[in-house]
């Protein structure tokens, strides 16, 4: 679903007219159809987190569906799992071993996974400031797997990707999901922990696997709580 001006205005708590000054200065990801702008809100989402703008979880919420639950982040961090000492030199190497490292079914083809989120970063980076980066697709694709799973993974050393902060990259929560409306609940959510600095302490310490776990859980409990208001 793409949204429109009001839509976006009322999301980042600014008028219309702010939000057509930044479309006229190419500072916002849009689209012109006939007379209309339009968002994508995978678009818009990565966009407002690499402008580190304050970002909440029922903003990019679409309509529920009731019949399919969304997964929790703490779920698919610890089906994805947390990995350290990822090699690497570059953006490719390094993605080509996270995705031979990550818990993928075996009739997923690992190459097309590769070139698949090394097209998304030439498409523009999905560092998001402070070491820190979210590989995904553009267009989520089922890639036959029946749980959607976020993997975090430490790398050997930071690599050159592109961030606005200019700081190389060292940590990658890589987002792997059957389904838009997964793939946009878990970044969204995602997007939203780093923002707090308890979290990002944590995940920059390179912390153990038992504490990273108990921290989003805490985080994701709070949230769930605010959700039931």
């Amino acid at each position: 679903m793409m949204l429109g001006v009001k839509e976006v205005s009322r999301f980042f708590a600014v008028s219309e007219k702010t939000i057509y000054r930044w479309i006229a200065k190419n500072e916002i990801p849009s689209y012109k159809i006939g007379e209309c702008y339009r968002f994508n809100r995978v678009e818009l989402l990565e966009w407002a987190t690499s402008k580190k703008m304050p970002v909440s979880p029922e903003i990019f919420q679409e309509p529920q569906d009731t019949t399919v639950s969304q997964p929790s982040l703490v779920d698919a961090l610890s089906t994805g799992g947390i990995h350290y000492r990822i090699s690497g030199t570059d953006k490719e190497s390094v993605i080509n071993s996270i995705v031979d490292i990550i818990p993928l079914p075996e009739d997923v083809d690992k190459e097309f996974l590769s070139s698949a989120l090394i097209a998304r970063e030439n498409m523009g980076t999905t560092a998001v400031g402070n070491g820190i980066a979210i590989p995904h697709v553009r267009n989520p694709i089922i890639y036959h797997i029946t749980k959607p799973f976020v993997a975090l993974c430490f790398l050997e050393q930071g690599i050159e990707f592109g961030a606005l902060d200019k700081k190389p990259v060292d940590t990658m929560f890589t987002i792997i999901t059957n389904s838009i409306r997964s793939h946009l609940h878990l970044l969204s959510r995602l997007s939203f922990a780093l923002h707090k600095p308890e979290i990002r302490k944590i995940v920059r310490s390179e912390s153990t696997r038992e504490q990273i776990i108990e921290v989003f859980t805490s985080l994701e409990t709070t949230i769930d709580a605010q959700d039931v208001k």
